[in-house]
């Protein structure tokens, strides 16, 4: 499948903290493609063992999404609701949404006009909890579709911009599961040295929590995450982002194995593939760090996709570092049963 078709394919499926069955579907149906050996634990997480094998090498992406969680339900078709991860409350007004309730449920989020503000609303942004979203059905209906608990997606499509850049929801972080299925279909025709697994974890906008199991249950030697970090921005420091169309960025942390770190540089080197190093002072707050202290402990790497407007309806990516990110990780594989210990 045509790498942005398969981009749009896994970041127009709902997958909020929690409720992550339609992603993991859509995920499963992939992995396919690659072996029959997938399961989904009792978190939701996904593991498809492509090869049996030592040292086990996986490679890892989470595929839930930011979002929102019914709280309770008012009069005439308004609600509360609260975030599910790091939601950037700054663009909820206005906002169209889906409530994934049994039958999906459009709704859009209130806003007050700017005439009837005091001026002290007007110099806030509010919380969530102040915030009413609009589903325009009566108080019976509502109570009919909508239950507290349901889980609420961002409403927005998937463009194709300039120079093959494109725009989603939730590619933070469908961009690092695609880069994994591409990274599999590179090696679909390879005879590896060593085993492979693959895991689409849940809960990482939560903690990492899905890693943390999904992980254990694997038992791997080696580990790859991939998720996405900040590619710059004009109002963005410099210093602390990647650059989009600068290639796959390869993390070097305390937290990191130093060897694997290493060793995705010298293979970008050596492949020339478009590569920038991304250094950080501790945890990587992504789900390397719970890999890393699985069991007894697993030597990791992080790679990670650069992308603008983080936890935003509007995330953007250029496909190009997906594809670099995939053939990273590849490479690293097809070397894996060749490193020393």
């Amino acid at each position: 499948m045509e790498l942005t078709v398969l981009l749009e394919r896994l970041a127009q499926s709902a997958g909020v903290s929690g409720r992550e069955q339609p992603a993991a579907e859509v995920a499963c149906a992939e992995l396919k493609r690659y072996t029959d050996d997938i399961s989904v634990d009792a978190m939701g997480s996904v593991t498809a063992i492509i090869k049996q094998g030592s040292p086990l090498v996986l490679l890892d992406a989470h595929m839930d999404e930011i979002g929102l969680i019914v709280t309770s339900l008012g009069e005439n078709g308004f609600l509360k609701a609260a975030a599910v991860g790091g939601v950037d409350r700054r663009l909820l007004i206005a906002q169209e949404v889906v409530i994934l309730s049994e039958e999906p449920v459009e709704g859009v989020v209130a806003s007050k006009p700017p005439h009837l503000l005091s001026a002290d609303e007007s110099k806030k942004v509010p919380k969530v909890d102040d915030l009413w979203i609009d589903t325009g059905l009566t108080t019976e209906e509502l109570e009919q579709k909508v239950a507290p608990g349901d889980r609420i997606r961002f409403k927005a499509g998937f463009h194709r911009l300039m120079n093959g850049r494109v725009c989603s929801k939730s590619l933070d972080d469908r961009a690092g599961v695609a880069a994994v299925l591409r990274a599999l279909e590179l090696l679909k025709d390879e005879t590896l040295s060593c085993g492979l697994a693959v895991t689409f974890t849940c809960q990482e906008e939560l903690g990492c929590l899905g890693a943390k199991t999904a992980s254990y249950s694997t038992a791997p030697d080696l580990a790859l995450t991939v998720d996405v970090s900040f590619a710059h921005t004009p109002d963005a420091p410099e210093h602390k982002c990647g650059k989009l169309g600068g290639g796959t960025m390869i993390g070097i942390s305390p937290t990191l194995d130093k060897g694997v770190s290493d060793e995705l540089t010298a293979l970008a080197k050596e492949k020339k593939i478009p590569y920038q190093l991304e250094v950080m002072g501790g945890l990587t707050s992504t789900n390397a760090d719970s890999i890393t202290v699985s069991r007894g402990g697993v030597k990791c790497g992080l790679l990670s996709i650069p992308l603008r407007y983080m936890h935003t309806p509007i995330e953007t990516i250029e496909v190009e570092d997906v594809e670099s990110t995939a053939r990273l990780m590849a490479e690293f594989v097809k070397k894996a049963g060749d490193r020393d210990a």
